[in-house]
């Protein structure tokens, strides 16, 4: 067969990684929802496996994946305009739900302008084909998610054409912009809002500060970029994400809808000049089919409800259940990184009882994700908690009972 050899050293390459311990668990497969019932929030059940679990290692910081009118307006959509768009955007695959998304998101941010893409990831990689040039230079953050990262080099971005300063490091990212080489017309600083592995945030106001002193110096300007994915619905005092945290905005705002809102795709808010450059440059918006409208219809219903009174009630009781986590941990001894946002690390530091800790919630009932050696360094080993507004005060108690209950 043609494969045999592909095959082959497929298999092998797989190997490696599981040599390397960087190969991924197979899948679990959720095959069952149950709703809240009681003191009890939702709980799923596996492929295989007959017991519920409650998940602790869900983006879906408001839990609206279940909301009824986040459903209906979806129900809607599809049944009036159909599922699929049939054409990208520019032939006639547009349709009044990508528009009312993107204003709806623009809204929400304060922004002039939006455009939404299929994930953040693709957005990410949109706007790095969007704004890079040969002469423009880019400074990040070393702990950048993978979209970020990718996005330059699929931008082609030149070695010497981009910095990294340490994680959140202000005194490096000045370093990082007095060494920018002559010759730059554009510098672009580009980090995340919420590290999505450890639950802290970017100092927005700080990056802001640090970058003012040299907007003048560049002939195309320096421009900061937040991909706030983790913060933007459950972060802030009304859920606008980082900025709102640290009081200071970022030039260009990269997030998604598949984390605090539930639902799929990504989005890019700022100028209508950068907007409009974002569609007539950005690959892949333009050479893909866009959302569907129901995905569409669904995320603006829960854009709407983040945005009144249920939204602040989700977000209100969201922190309370973080900060009750929080205190358990702390209770119970283990060590965490501080901070409000859901993604709540628990620092174990020692490859073997992270995987031991991984099973033994699981054998209890809870769904959670264990970062081991290699994938971080070793003494970095951590579990990631991420609390939902779904989670009740005993669905919290349930996971601390599992915590205080390992002796491994």
């Amino acid at each position: 067969m043609s494969l045999e050899k592909l095959n082959a050293a497929l298999v092998d390459e797989i190997k490696l990684l599981e040599q390397e311990g960087r190969a991924k668990a197979p899948e679990r497969v959720i095959v069952g929802y149950e709703p809240p019932t009681g003191d009890r929030g939702p709980r799923y059940r596996l492929r295989g496996s007959e017991r519920l679990f409650i998940r602790m290692n869900s983006n879906s910081y408001l839990s609206l994946s279940h909301h009824p009118a986040v459903m209906e307006a979806a129900d809607r959509a599809g049944h009036e305009l159909g599922i699929g768009p049939g054409a990208v955007r520019f032939i006639d695959g547009s349709f009044r739900h990508h528009v009312e998304l993107e204003e709806r998101v623009a809204q929400f941010l304060g922004r002039p302008a939006a455009r939404i893409f299929n994930s953040a990831y693709t957005a990410n990689l949109g706007l790095a084909m969007t704004l890079g040039t040969e002469d423009t230079y880019w400074i990040g953050d070393t702990l950048n998610h993978n979209s970020i990262i990718r996005a330059m080099r699929i931008a082609g971005v030149a070695r010497a054409n981009k910095a990294i300063y340490a994680h959140n490091d202000m005194h490096e990212l000045e370093r990082c912009l007095d060494q920018v080489p002559a010759g730059i017309n554009r510098v672009i600083v580009i980090f995340d809002g919420v590290f999505s592995m450890r639950g802290d945030n970017a100092p927005i106001d700080e990056v802001v500060r640090r970058c003012e002193p040299h907007r003048d110096r560049f002939e195309q300007g320096l421009v900061t970029v937040v991909d706030d994915s983790h913060g933007i619905g459950a972060y802030g005092a009304t859920g606008r994400g980082t900025e709102e945290h640290c009081g200071a905005r970022a030039d260009i705002v990269v997030g998604t809808f598949g984390k605090a809102f539930g639902v799929n795709g990504g989005f890019i808010a700022s100028s209508p000049e950068v907007i409009e450059a974002v569609r007539q440059k950005a690959d892949t918006y333009i050479y893909t089919n866009p959302l569907g409208v129901a995905d569409c219809a669904a995320a603006t219903a829960a854009l709407g409800i983040a945005d009144g009174s249920e939204g602040r009630e989700r977000l209100s009781h969201l922190h309370a259940r973080i900060r009750q986590f929080r205190e358990g941990i702390a209770r119970l001894g283990w060590e965490s990184i501080a901070g409000p946002h859901p993604v709540v690390p628990l620092l174990v530091r020692d490859t073997a009882r992270t995987k031991a800790l991984v099973r033994h919630f699981y054998d209890a009932g809870v769904l959670v994700v264990g970062l081991a050696f290699p994938v971080v360094p070793r003494g970095d080993e951590t579990i990631r908690f991420q609390i939902n507004a779904a989670h009740t005060d005993a669905d919290v108690e349930e996971a601390l009972e599992a915590l205080g209950s390992f002796g491994g």
